[in-house]
């Protein structure tokens, strides 16, 4: 069964990029390190050779397994989500309604998250909480030190 998961263009220009690299740059390498390997002579007793076929393992089934996330991904039109509620590829302002706390996040595709540029993913605790609340509504996240309340303060695209 696909898996289908949603990116930006930019995410699944990404995962592209990083596909082609694997195909044109890596597999490549590895094919080199074990063709010198294979040219050492007794491949029953050549750490080398073994290394190198391992590692080609590895990358083929990185491969293979990028190759089916890119074919089951999606891309979102954003012009069609509904801006007064909390979707995918929405910028949220949110309070911490215990502390006061005011934090901005955008929702991604778990693929695209990265805490550094405020970029949570939809499958997060936070993320989850989230989706489908408008402006005013009080988010319940449950997080190992118990339930966080959070106030949707502002919802934009």
């Amino acid at each position: 069964m696909s898996n289908i998961t949603y990116y930006t263009e930019e995410g699944l220009k990404k995962l592209k990029e990083e596909l082609h690299e694997m195909e044109t740059v890596q597999r490549p390498a590895i094919s080199q390190q074990i063709a010198e390997a294979r040219d050492k002579g007794d491949l029953s007793e050549n750490a080398e050779y073994d290394a190198a076929k391992e590692a080609q393992g590895h990358l083929e089934a990185k491969i293979a397994k990028l190759k089916d996330v890119i074919a089951n991904a999606r891309i979102i039109d954003d012009s069609e989500i509904d801006p007064s509620k909390v979707y995918i590829l929405s910028t949220v302002k949110i309070k911490n309604t215990s502390n006061g706390m005011e934090m901005v996040y955008t929702l991604v595709a778990e693929n695209e998250a990265d805490l550094k540029e405020k970029k949570i993913s939809v499958e997060s605790p936070i993320g989850k909480g989230l989706l489908g609340k408008s402006v005013g509504e009080i988010a319940d996240i449950e997080t190992p030190n118990g339930i966080m309340k959070f106030e949707v303060i502002e919802i934009t695209r």
